[in-house]
């Protein structure tokens, strides 16, 4: 698969489905390479096939990888906030035939597979002190 034409390919699907943004369909496509090395699937054939799940969880990872603290926010720009965005990224490039699917794949596969603010933004959240008020300075002569 030439990266000219899966440009032109998600250049397609943007202008038909503009609630993601073109990186998403990149970011897809490697934490898609990166959920198969992951899992150690082979590189080709029946038994490289990724659940929904699976892919779901490989993303996770690969977003806190390459986003760290920034996942939640990089993930929200291009559209992407919750796993069903990511089925529904899977499905569009399915229905293009970039992507395969069994007759067992469903965008059901990735319904709430986890909830994005548990795994990308409270491992991230500080714990601080209470605001305290500032005293003001009182000027000359007032009590």
């Amino acid at each position: 698969m030439s990266d000219t034409s899966f440009q032109q390919t998600v250049a397609e699907v943007c202008a038909r489905d503009p609630r993601y943004a073109a990186e998403s369909y990149y970011f897809l496509r490697e934490g898609l390479d990166f959920t198969v090395k992951a899992l150690q699937k082979p590189a080709e054939g029946p038994e490289r096939h990724v659940t929904g799940q699976e892919l779901s969880d490989g993303l996770r990872q690969y977003a806190l990888q390459e986003f760290g603290p920034m996942t939640l926010t990089v993930l929200r720009a291009w559209g992407i906030r919750r796993t069903e965005d990511f089925g529904e990224i899977v499905f569009n490039l399915v229905e293009t035939g970039r992507l395969g699917k069994t007759e067992k794949d469903s965008r059901a596969d990735f319904a709430s597979v986890y909830d994005f603010f548990e795994v990308f933004g409270k491992p991230y959240e500080v714990e601080s002190e209470p605001v305290r008020p500032r005293r003001t300075r009182r000027k000359l002569g007032e009590r």
